[in-house]
């Protein structure tokens, strides 16, 4: 039987665990930003502003995803409160802050949300979008959109394609709308950029999850 390589001491050398490649655009390429909450307006989250301050609300489907967004929206220096729940709804809402001044300079058209030209995607915006409006079907990963955001399909979607998950448009129809990614070199790619399942989220609900 073949032993372990020798060194030229003779020594026998130790095995060498692989070494994880961090993606460019992962979770663990920055530190976190308020940038990243671009996810949440890329879902179903909404912006208003007042005066030099603005906050973020959004329609959540179960209280595992409160739990996670509260937290990640912590780590970002925001303060956000649970509202009531309302037939299997959720609302999170921030308060009102000068750290989201320059989202909404960004995103808003007088009332309407728009991605801004230079809108781009990201390990940490897609882990936010997920964890807002992410859900796993027999065809792949849905990410939910907001109903009335039609300004924002378009580019979001180009930009879920710049980062290599090209996906398809679902109108109401289909349960939309929103984009649905399928195939499994898309499907690793999506659960390598958003990172590992957060501890309150259901295996079978996070990408790369087991159902």
């Amino acid at each position: 039987m073949r032993g372990e390589p020798e060194r030229p001491d003779g020594a026998r050398s130790e095995a060498v665990p692989p070494v994880r490649q961090l993606s460019l655009f992962g979770v663990e390429a920055a530190d976190p930003s308020v940038g990243d909450l671009a996810g949440l307006l890329a879902g179903p989250g909404e912006l208003v502003r007042m005066g030099g301050t603005a906050r973020i609300t959004m329609v959540v489907d179960a209280a595992w995803r409160v739990h996670v967004l509260v937290a990640e929206l912590a780590r970002r220096g925001l303060t956000a409160s649970w509202l009531g729940r309302v037939a299997e709804q959720h609302g999170v809402q921030t308060s009102y802050s000068t750290l989201l001044a320059p989202l909404a300079a960004g995103w808003l058209r007088g009332t309407v949300k728009r991605p801004p030209g230079n809108f781009f995607l990201t390990g940490p915006r897609l882990r936010l979008w997920a964890a807002a409006a992410g859900t796993p079907e027999p065809l792949g990963f849905v990410l939910r959109l907001g109903a009335a955001d039609e300004a924002c399909w378009e580019p979001v979607g180009a930009a879920l394609a710049a980062i290599g998950l090209p996906a398809v448009l679902l109108d109401a129809g289909a349960g939309g709308p929103a984009y649905r990614i399928t195939g499994r070199r898309r499907l690793a790619r999506l659960a390598e950029l958003v990172g590992d399942r957060p501890p309150t989220a259901p295996p079978g609900q996070w990408p790369g999850g087991v159902s």
